[in-house]
């Protein structure tokens, strides 16, 4: 029986279309997106880079075998001693008198705070070779120096001359200038710990001490530490002014040598370059370890060390190359 015109037709008696074979899907390989100006600029840096080197390497000018004479000489060595010994204690007093400074500017004390705030913005508006050359020029304002009742007698008095010695007049001046700016390293650090943290804590009903030493200073550190090491490696480097306290560090045992030598000048001049380099390079590979360090629980994944990406690198490169040969 014919249906009528305009009739639905069921699905079971629609037209089916005619099956097609099967294609095989090919292969195809996703192509990077290219980024020309990315080349340009690594071309350039690698030929500006090998113009440097070769320029510092056959350049009669920096006689490289008079620094090779100069560099593990005992005059230089003994320096480097210095400088390091220099660096050590006044690193870790003026990250004492820092933190000491600190909590006196988070005090509740109106005097605390008043003193820190004028201890730092003295300390961060004078030179540093100022304050070396006028604790090297002290003895000529006191002759001595006593502890006892103010406006009433001494109990103790000792000659100032015979204790400030080169070497303590160069730590006590890098110290105290070292403090000032460590200070308010030290005070970011405990600000940016969150307030949840000290209201936790004072529910727990730990005392103020405890607070501070288990709870807020290891979270501050973690802001802390970047910080205060590049005070750390601008320490290294301030401690070339001991030269002006008659103290032969570094600069100064290279700068010494090269008023007796005039024509090694350059050279020494990049031995101390090269030393220098080699202190701060040190102290960056301490920094990442020490950030790496307190960067548990704070973070999904702790940072790869230098070795994991070198590891990482070679099996990526690796699967590259078997990518490649398997096209």
């Amino acid at each position: 029986m014919s249906e009528p015109p305009g009739a639905a037709v069921s699905l079971a008696e629609a037209p089916r279309p005619a099956a097609t074979p099967s294609q095989p899907l090919t292969a195809q390989r996703v192509l990077p997106l290219r980024r020309p100006g990315r080349w340009i600029a690594t071309a350039v840096v690698l030929v500006l880079t090998a113009q440097f080197v070769h320029g510092l390497v056959t350049n009669p000018f920096y006689q490289w075998d008079r620094f090779g004479y100069w560099f593990l000489r005992p005059t230089i060595v003994d320096g480097l001693l210095v400088t390091l010994e220099v660096t050590a204690y006044s690193a870790v007093l003026g990250l004492l008198g820092g933190v000491l400074l600190a909590l006196a500017r988070l005090s509740r004390s109106p005097v605390l705070r008043a003193v820190s705030w004028v201890y730092v913005w003295a300390f961060r508006s004078i030179p540093l070779i100022v304050v070396l050359l006028f604790l090297y020029n002290f003895s000529a304002l006191y002759k001595t120096l006593s502890l006892g009742v103010p406006f009433g007698p001494a109990f103790l008095t000792f000659d100032e001359s015979a204790l400030a010695t080169d070497l303590v007049i160069a730590v006590v001046g890098i110290s105290l200038h070292e403090s000032a700016y460590a200070a308010e390293v030290v005070r970011g650090g405990i600000l940016s710990v969150d307030q949840g943290q000290h209201e936790a804590a004072a529910a727990l009903g730990l005392p103020k001490g405890y607070q501070f030493r288990r709870i807020v200073f290891p979270q501050a550190l973690r802001s802390i530490v970047p910080n205060y090491v590049n005070q750390l490696i601008g320490l290294i480097k301030g401690t070339s002014l001991v030269f002006y306290v008659s103290l032969l560090d570094l600069f100064g045992a290279a700068q010494s040598m090269g008023s007796t030598y005039p024509g090694d000048i350059v050279p020494l001049l990049m031995v101390a370059t090269v030393w220098y380099l080699a202190l701060t390079s040190v102290v960056s590979v301490v920094q990442f370890y020490v950030e790496r360090y307190y960067a548990r629980g704070a973070t999904r994944s702790l940072p790869p060390t230098p070795l994991q990406k070198l590891r990482s690198s070679a099996t990526e490169l690796r699967a590259r190359v078997r990518r490649e040969a398997a096209v």
